[in-house]
């Protein structure tokens, strides 16, 4: 299904990203549409997959997973089984909470959340790196988060 964003769209999707529980009311009153009117258009990009799912943002300290580890993997070779059998394997651990598929010299690059660096420890040596055809895993650690957002920059062009 094809979906046009317009102005109004964007407005609707700037605000429900800042705060996915806001009323059907106050969201309408905060672009200067109706009720009805912003409703159509929230159900009209959830059909399209504008928009995915209505989720919560957690604070890693206050949940335990608070050292952020960034993981760059090379694989071996890149044949048919190997990558997909990492995707699969990646897939699995709920530590990994960001998996991207690179082009260059790095093949794929983790955002890993975990508890500290020993917990970081375990998984790297007892589960991350015994992934068949893993070649090489260069990991850095977060200090501080100077920018951290889910908002996607919208714009109509």
């Amino acid at each position: 299904m094809s979906y046009k964003l317009d102005e109004l769209d964007t407005r609707i999707l700037k605000e429900l990203q800042k705060d996915a529980r806001i009323s059907l009311v106050d969201l309408a009153e905060k672009i200067s549409s109706s009720r009805s009117v912003v409703w159509r258009r929230i159900q009209g990009m959830e059909q399209a997959g504008i928009i995915q799912k209505h989720t919560v943002i957690l604070d890693p300290k206050l949940v335990g997973v608070g050292v952020m580890v960034i993981a760059q993997v090379k694989m071996q070779a890149h044949n048919r089984e190997a990558l997909p059998n990492f995707i699969e394997k990646v897939k699995s651990f709920p530590e990994v909470v960001e998996c991207h598929t690179l082009m260059g010299n790095i093949d794929f690059i983790l955002k890993v959340m975990v508890k500290d660096v020993q917990a970081y420890e375990e998984f790297f040596w007892n589960r991350l790196s015994q992934i068949e055809g893993v070649r090489e895993i260069s990991s850095s650690i977060a200090l501080t988060a100077v920018k951290n957002t889910t908002e996607l920059p919208i714009r109509l062009d």
